[in-house]
């Protein structure tokens, strides 16, 4: 089966479902971030410029270095970059706690990130792209238009986030009671959509997963990799490059499978990369936290030892 030409079908009620549930998690994150965590940001701005470096310039880089490595189709290709342009997820700051690392750094970078890619993200799926050999012909078949991506990621990320800065500023204590809800509410049906999309399209997927397993476990590794490398060029202590290694290594495939629909059709090759994504790396990103978690107490008696005693001074929530 050639995943170049295979179609996964969505009905244009269920796509809306999803723009729904990608907007309720958007708007969780929202309910969570107080201007404490922007000033974070001001105050100590290295971290962040860091990870926003390493998000929006090292990790499509490197990925479409992965794309001319790996034994992957232009569709693949292009769904690789894609996921390598969403922002990142917000599981990130829940395996940043798990892991023991400086959740407040990571709500700060993941709100303000987000912000970022609103703007970035079309923009920087075009470039990429337009840059690669083969998956440049699917981008001009489709004839995806950056400004109208920008349009529909205004809707489903900035809404949203806005709605929910509004709401957290004017009603701080249904903010404080409504948050976990709707952040874990979205997650799981996120998770349960994914599943529910490659389950819809079985045999679509039982014929490409082959290759998609490997291509998506190395992609995930290295996207870690470089989330934690980046953290120790930059001098981050223990407890930032744990923020940092999943605010990089953690993407909000959702919203990529949500643009495949919108923008690609449901072509193949990016949809199942991007739907398998979105489940691959909550499990790979719990199996790193935990152990990562594990080790730093054994080492230090504590989950949020930092020997390097450089880290950032912004108390965990």
């Amino acid at each position: 089966m050639n995943v170049d030409d295979v179609v996964v079908h969505f009905a244009p009620g269920t796509l809306t479902t999803l723009n729904v549930v990608l907007g309720l998690i958007m708007l969780g994150i929202a309910l969570d971030t107080s201007p404490k965590d922007f000033g974070v940001v001001l105050t100590h701005p290295r971290p962040f410029v860091v990870a926003i470096l390493a998000q929006l310039l090292v990790l499509p880089a490197v990925t479409f270095g992965l794309t001319l490595i790996l034994p992957v189709t232009p569709s693949m290709a292009l769904g690789m970059i894609l996921v390598a342009c969403c922002p990142p997820g917000n599981i990130s700051q829940i395996l940043t706690h798990r892991s023991g690392g400086n959740t407040a750094l990571s709500v700060s970078m993941t709100a303000v990130g987000n912000l970022l890619y609103i703007v970035a993200m079309p923009l920087s799926i075009a470039f990429w792209g337009s840059l690669h050999p083969t998956a440049r012909h699917l981008l001009h078949r489709v004839a995806v238009n950056p400004w109208q991506m920008l349009l529909e990621i205004l809707l489903i990320i900035g809404l949203p986030f806005a709605l929910g800065l509004l709401l957290r500023s004017r009603l701080p204590r249904l903010a404080t009671r409504a948050q976990p809800f709707v952040r874990w509410f979205g997650l799981l049906a996120l998770v349960g959509f994914i599943v529910g999309a490659l389950a819809g399209n079985w045999a679509v997927f039982l014929g490409v997963i082959g290759s998609v397993l490997l291509v998506v476990a190395i992609h995930d590794a290295v996207s870690l990799a470089i989330g934690y490398g980046t953290a120790v060029l930059g001098g981050l202590g223990t407890r930032e490059r744990k923020a940092m290694t999943f605010e990089v290594g953690i993407r909000n495939a959702g919203l990529g499978l949500g643009l495949v629909f919108t923008f690609f059709g449901g072509l193949g090759g990016m949809a199942v990369v991007a739907g398998w994504w979105g489940v691959w790396d909550i499990v790979a990103g719990l199996c790193v936290a935990t152990l990562w978690g594990m080790h730093t107490t054994r080492r230090t008696g504590s989950r949020t030892g930092d020997a390097s005693r450089r880290a950032v001074r912004a108390g965990d929530r």
